[in-house]
């Protein structure tokens, strides 16, 4: 699962591939308009049936694309796990998935890959002379780097997400507002994001700000970063900051000029500890730490400044310590060691 574009078709292909399984297995896109008038369980099951005739007892291969816009797919894949004659890899916009009942009875029957645009790592591996800053201003969409008007096709990226994995999950007046509030987060990358004060911009209650918002991250237009607490309460009624999925993604639709190079970079860090930690927080007293995370070794404080540390970033730090004491030694992050902290802890 993972944002729209970010390559869940071609690993699919490349996963086929790879274990050599290309001739008993079945692509099937759910967004191919000749599908539309039948995205229910009973062309899945259709597609199976046609399978098993053409590989009578033997193990097939299912790569259902989108398979969040068929009907009830949720109850009849279940349904054919418990059959447990085939292998079946599915792919979508949304990082409610496998979210719920479905997920619960799966446990342990299943392996959920997260995907994203390209990581600077990546980017290094298909632009090896192109350095950081490079990076920074190019993003890591798999298209857009061959692209020859990529900031018009990432205009149309913002656009789908927000038409196809966005509206039809919230109860929204129109797309262009949507696209309006979305970009609001965009333009507050980094920053704690009231629900409140957009809810005043637009003229919409807050609690239809967070819906809106939560959707957002739901189709991975943006990712959340919650305060650092053990309180479950204090937690909920803290704000939360918001990362663009992609720089230039947020640079492409928003109108002020970008992101300050600091935010830029905090961003990138950002990404790399969410795929590898999966949760990330921030904390905030008079100060403060621009990420924690709970590594196996202990609790993780991570400072970021594009130009090095300042007296400000030690007094958060100091006061992170007080507050948690048996933290491990914080993790400084500039622009002068980003490509090390990247390769070192990948």
């Amino acid at each position: 699962q993972g944002v729209r574009r970010c390559g869940k078709s071609t690993l699919l292909r490349q996963l086929a591939q790879r274990e050599q399984i290309e001739e008993r297995a079945i692509f099937f896109n759910f967004e191919d308009p000749r599908l539309s008038e039948m995205l229910n369980y009973e062309l899945l099951e259709a597609v199976v049936q046609y399978q098993e005739r053409q590989f009578p007892k033997k193990k097939c291969f299912f790569f259902f694309d989108e398979i969040q816009n068929v009907v009830n797919w949720e109850k009849w894949l279940h349904v054919q796990l418990e059959k447990n004659k085939h292998s079946f890899i599915v792919t979508g916009s949304n990082s409610t998935l496998l979210s719920g009942k479905l997920g619960t009875a799966l446990t342990g029957r299943h392996y959920t890959i997260e995907l994203f645009p390209f990581s600077f790592n990546e980017y290094k591996k298909i632009h090896p002379t192109k350095d950081f800053e490079t990076y920074l201003d190019d993003g890591g969409f798999p298209r857009t780097l061959t692209f020859e008007k990529p900031k018009e096709l990432l205009r149309e990226y913002f656009q789908d997400i927000i038409e196809r994995d966005v509206r039809k999950n919230v109860a929204a007046r129109s797309t262009q507002n949507l696209q309006q509030i979305a970009k609001a987060i965009y333009e507050t990358a980094g920053s704690e994001t009231s629900y409140r004060n957009i809810a005043k911009a637009f003229e919409s209650p807050p609690d239809t700000i967070k819906s809106y918002v939560d959707a957002f991250e739901y189709a991975y237009l943006c990712l959340s970063c919650p305060y650092y607490t053990f309180s479950e309460r204090k937690s909920v009624v803290r704000a939360k900051k918001y990362y663009p999925i992609d720089l230039w993604l947020r640079a492409a639709v928003t109108t002020r000029t970008g992101l300050d190079s600091g935010k830029k970079l905090e961003t990138v860090v950002f990404h790399f500890l969410r795929k590898k930690f999966k949760k990330v927080y921030y904390w905030r007293d008079k100060g403060e730490v621009d990420f924690v995370v709970e590594s196996e070794n202990g609790i993780q404080p991570i400072q970021v400044s594009w130009d090095g540390l300042k007296p400000r970033h030690m007094k958060s730090l100091e006061e992170f310590k007080r507050a948690h004491p048996r933290s491990l030694s914080p993790i400084f992050v500039s622009r002068e060691n980003i490509e090390d902290f990247l390769v070192e802890n990948t």
